[in-house]
């Protein structure tokens, strides 16, 4: 049974810094979809940077230049990279992969076989 643990959310000020980590066990980083999403109280669940087949990093566009994804296949591990933190970054954030290659967009959360229990994330000013 594949198993995705986040570990690293937690509290920041404004502007402020935090680093997400996923641990994937029983399973294997390949060409599948993979990425972090999020959702804050009352609102869907979106992608915040998903990487797709071909290895090209997604960014949703209010975390461009704030975000960097990256991950270590010999270690089965996602990292996500979070500076200059805005109260509206506050959400759960969730750790997803995929299970087949797909040659779309990585950005739509419901392609998603395997998700991680989520860690919180709160910013305040």
């Amino acid at each position: 049974q594949v198993q995705l643990q986040e570990s690293g959310g937690g509290s920041a000020q404004l502007g402020g810094s935090l680093k997400l980590s996923c641990t994937a066990s029983r399973y294997t980083f390949s060409r599948f979809c993979m990425g972090w999403f999020r959702q804050a109280a009352g609102k869907e669940r979106e992608a915040v940077a998903t990487v797709g087949w071909d290895g090209i990093i997604t960014y949703a566009d209010s975390v461009k230049g704030r975000f960097t994804f990256s991950q270590d296949n010999a270690k089965n591990t996602l990292s996500l990279e979070m500076t200059s933190l805005k109260p509206e970054d506050t959400a759960m954030y969730y750790c997803a992969a995929d299970s087949v290659t797909r040659y779309g967009s990585c950005t739509y959360a419901p392609l998603y076989d395997y998700w991680g229990q989520g860690t919180q994330v709160t910013v305040s000013s």
